[in-house]
């Protein structure tokens, strides 16, 4: 039952009730309508409390399950692959931390918790760069070249980052080595030669 069908069950009772309250009555009736009030007050409070027990069991009001995360057949996630690479809103990827950055929703919730397990290793981890969006991606490729050129940037509409599957990371010696013994617990790869700072995110077992 909807909240607007308990409101307007809840006004018609009180109404009635309102309409007994009011009623001409001698002493005959006055008992008579105190008799019904008191009835009344009993269904009205039958009434509500079902309204209460429909409502907060109805499927509209249920929580919801947790939304499962996965990867098509081409390692895209399922619930972005329409958007299109580059092409995501802000409001479908999840934020890392209290940062500006942002990734597929499952690959931030473990960079956030990556960051804070290494910060309590005493070695800090810092972000330069995450999603990406196309056009972002075209001037990287301007200025830096494509990786089948010898440059540094993926093709426009190929990178991870354009997915929110990658981040470029702010690591010293110690934080890369502590990367290297530990990013694979959260589900990150150093998987492109040359790029010690890129960490792409793939679900474990994936």
């Amino acid at each position: 039952m909807g909240i607007e069908a308990v409101n307007s069950r809840i006004a018609d009772i009180q109404s009635r009730i309102i309409a007994l309250q009011t009623a001409p009555a001698t002493a005959a009736a006055a008992k008579s309508t105190s008799s019904t009030t008191g009835t009344s007050g009993t269904a009205f409070a039958d009434y509500l409390a079902d309204a209460v027990t429909n409502q907060s069991t109805s499927p509209t009001s249920s929580t919801t399950s947790a939304k499962t995360y996965t990867l098509n057949a081409k390692g895209v996630p399922t619930d972005l692959a329409a958007y299109g690479n580059g092409k995501i809103p802000a409001s479908a990827l999840g934020q890392v931390g209290d940062t500006r950055h942002r990734l597929w929703a499952p690959a931030a919730e473990s960079l956030t918790k990556l960051i804070a397990d290494a910060k309590r290793d005493g070695v800090h981890i810092g972000i330069t760069d995450s999603y990406r969006s196309y056009d972002e991606q075209v001037d990287l490729a301007k200025r830096k070249g494509l990786y089948s050129q010898g440059g540094l940037a993926a093709k426009p509409g190929t990178s991870e980052h354009g997915w929110g599957m990658a981040a470029d990371l702010d690591l010293n010696a110690k934080a890369l080595s502590w990367m290297r013994a530990n990013g694979a617990k959260y589900g990150f790869d150093e998987n492109v030669p040359r790029e010690t700072w890129h960490w792409a995110y793939k679900p474990n077992g994936v």
